[in-house]
């Protein structure tokens, strides 16, 4: 329970600052309880393989960089990313100033959260393609040596050898997508424009470590370390971020009230974030060798249902059991496979 302390008590004082909003917003301190417990149990339950695939990079990470994505990290994930990113999607949209949009969300939530809605092609289109190119990484990998799914696993893997084929794919659905989904000129746009920078920042994003290389041999050790900390750090906040996207807009399906949904969404990102040290420091992803595999098939999975979320509309829920079903598949093929392995060995 030690990796866990902070987040519980991040919980205690994000539902007392609910009780105390909702006594002074009037909806009640019952009820604003109830619905902040509700938001943190969504994020966490949409996250677990966030929480997964985080792991697989933290625990090549020094324990400075692993407290600081625990700390400063969360700082980014609760202000950053479910507070501040929402307000600049609806002052770029409506020309206002952070200041307007800010007594917006608090004053008019049903406006605030209109003008969010109306955003989420972009949104989608950004998040989306970000995210399946971190599902591509894993599936054209051709250094992996285990394969969940065999032989299918193991002849995509091959495809790694080609330069960028992730990059390729990626941009050619983006098109293809493009012209199948029935949108107006301006929205197609969006969605173009978006789904380019969402491949552009994923493509920043994991090249930064180039940033710390040398050329010294004796450097060598100082520019892995700098690359596992400053690079990784960076990979994972925009990672978080963009799982973030759809949990921001999903609940104003809950609550429309922006207080409740920072609240909510700061105790899910905590526990997300302490989840993926505990998993590191319990070395659950060599123990449960599918685990990482399953996490990744998850992400992609919620690639395609963010883009296909820019036209039909997707529960929150049937994300979750996706992601959740892919988690429990992985862990029953790796406990099958564990022990298969001590059989031989006996």
């Amino acid at each position: 329970m030690k990796d866990f302390r902070l987040s519980f008590i991040v919980t205690l004082l994000c539902l007392a600052g609910a009780g105390y909003w909702g006594a002074q917003s009037g909806q009640g301190i019952l009820a604003a309880i109830t619905l902040t417990l509700i938001l943190g149990i969504m994020e966490v339950s949409l996250s677990f393989d966030n929480a997964v695939v985080n792991a697989g990079v933290l625990k090549d990470m020094e324990e400075k960089w692993q407290q600081i994505f625990l700390t400063v990290g969360i700082l980014v994930a609760v202000f950053g990313m479910r507070l501040l990113f929402p307000l600049v999607i609806v002052a770029i949209a409506t020309g206002l100033g952070l200041g307007d949009v800010a007594t917006m969300a608090l004053q008019r939530p049903d406006e605030y959260a209109l003008h969010l809605h109306d955003s989420h092609v972009g949104i989608a289109a950004f998040g989306g393609m970000f995210l399946l190119l971190v599902f591509f990484s894993f599936l054209f990998d051709e250094g992996k040596e285990l394969h969940w799914l065999g032989k299918m696993e193991e002849q995509l893997a091959k495809l790694g050898k080609l330069d960028s084929i992730g990059v390729m794919i990626a941009l050619l659905l983006l098109f293809v997508l493009q012209y199948l989904f029935h949108l107006d000129a301006m929205a197609r746009l969006t969605m173009l424009i978006a789904g380019v920078g969402g491949i552009i920042l994923y493509i920043a994003v994991s090249s930064i470590d180039s940033l710390f290389e040398s050329e010294e041999d004796g450097d060598a050790a100082v520019a892995a370390a700098k690359r596992n900390g400053v690079a990784g750090f960076l990979y994972l906040e925009v990672l978080d971020a963009s799982f973030s996207f759809d949990g921001v807009i999903g609940a104003f399906a809950i609550t429309r009230d922006v207080v409740i949904i920072m609240l909510g969404l700061a105790i899910g990102a905590m526990f997300v974030r302490s989840l993926t040290v505990h998993l590191v420091r319990k070395g659950t992803l060599d123990e449960y060798v599918f685990l990482e595999h399953g996490a990744h098939y998850a992400i992609g999975a919620l690639a395609g249902i963010m883009l296909i979320g820019i036209v039909y509309e997707v529960h929150e829920v049937i994300t979750g059991l996706i992601g959740v079903g892919f988690i429990l598949l992985a862990l029953v093929s790796s406990i099958r496979y564990r022990a298969k392995e001590m059989a031989k060995e006996d």
